[in-house]
């Protein structure tokens, strides 16, 4: 029984590695993978790049009480156009009016007690120089006389003071635009002094400022750009476009206009402002919304798609082809984002074949199968 075992376990080993034999031989070579190439283009960029901006009017004027009293009447469509002197408000007058009643009476009493002393004066000179009165008595009248005539000057510019005071009774408006909802109704209260005085504001919307930030970085870049090149557009020229929240373009193109005359601390950056034209009155203060004009350009640049470049930390890496379709790990040193592209400043040329990064693993110089894409390198880019 042992021997028949023993036989039986021979046996089987004998066919294990028959069979072992047998699967070496008929092991088949890896197949070669097929992978997507593109050739590096080369093509003259446009560089535009999009801010973050917030309208506001040509011109924003607050309405705020300049005297104490009650609202006693509104004269305006709240969210409609007012012309510049239209009357927006009346504030209760009366205070106002008893106060030029009395520098009205003042300005009386000061012209009688200068007629008066006048005639004093009239009076006294003549005896004086007879030495019937003393220089004393002269100097007494002269004094009493210019005294008074100062005091007519005063009351006459308290008079003044209390009819501006009354006219601040009828609130008008600054200038023509649209006028906002009132923050006071008819019975309110106002106060010249309040921390809380604004009762409207006035736009003028015939032009619109747009002010946005920009990083310190980008403008140093901007500037030192615009003076290495003397055939650059001034910066006053420069073209502007609005994208609007629903991602519609703003028929109308603006220009830059100044920027702010310091960096702010706090955020890093600089405040730019460009001016639009609003002549279909779309744009409303406080809009936010997207500016766009031309930073930068390239000619004969070359380009390569975002997808077949390896980005590790700041290293950029591509998997070249060469003529035997092996591939070949490369350094590149990389530009500006274009879209979809990397501009590639070092490390290629045009025509170079890249294998785009996929599922398939690759290893260097390994043999794969090129499956040619076309790729469109667009001419200009709006980031």
């Amino acid at each position: 029984m042992f021997s028949t075992i023993a036989k039986g376990i021979f046996v089987g080993c004998l066919c294990l590695s028959f069979n072992a034999c047998s699967n070496e031989d008929t092991v088949k070579p890896a197949p070669v993978p097929d992978v997507q190439v593109v050739t590096a283009g080369v093509s003259n960029l446009n560089i535009y790049t999009d801010y973050v901006g917030q309208v506001y009017g040509q011109s924003d004027i607050n309405i705020q009480p300049r005297v104490d009293g009650w609202i006693t009447g509104l004269y305006f469509k709240e969210g409609s156009l007012v012309q510049k002197g239209s009357l927006l408000y009346t504030i209760d007058d009366q205070p106002s009016l008893n106060e030029l009643d009395g520098a009205k009476a003042e300005v009386a009493r000061t012209i009688t007690l200068m007629e008066n002393n006048k005639s004093n004066l009239a009076r006294v000179k003549p005896l004086a120089e007879m030495n019937a009165l003393s220089q004393r008595d002269l100097d007494a009248a002269n004094a009493s006389y210019n005294s008074s005539l100062n005091e007519v000057e005063i009351a006459k510019a308290k008079l003044a003071n209390s009819k501006i005071n009354l006219s601040y009774c009828r609130v008008l408006s600054p200038i023509t635009g649209i006028i906002g909802i009132s923050k006071v109704q008819v019975g309110d209260y106002v106060a010249s002094l309040s921390p809380n005085n604004i009762m409207n504001a006035v736009s003028s919307l015939g032009e619109v400022r747009v002010r946005f930030p920009i990083s310190e970085n980008d403008y140093l870049e901007f500037i030192r750009k615009m003076k290495a090149d003397p055939k650059a557009n001034q910066f006053k020229e420069i073209p502007v476009d609005l994208i609007l929240g629903d991602g519609s373009v703003f028929n109308e193109t603006g220009r830059l206009q100044l920027t702010n005359r310091q960096i702010d601390p706090s955020t890093g950056s600089i405040l730019v402002q460009a001016i639009f034209k609003n002549t279909q009155g779309i744009l409303r203060p406080g809009q936010y919304v997207q500016v766009r004009f031309k930073t930068d350009q390239f000619e004969n640049a070359v380009v390569v798609p975002q997808q077949a470049i390896n980005q590790m930390q700041n290293i950029y890496q591509v998997y070249k082809l060469s003529d035997s379709n092996k591939i070949k790990p490369t350094n590149i040193q990389v530009g500006q984002r274009v879209g979809s592209n990397w501009i590639v400043k070092n490390g290629l040329k045009e025509g170079d074949k890249l294998v785009i990064m996929g599922s398939t693993f690759l290893n260097p110089s390994m043999t794969v199968n090129p499956v040619m894409v076309k790729w469109n390198y667009d001419s200009t880019s709006k980031n």
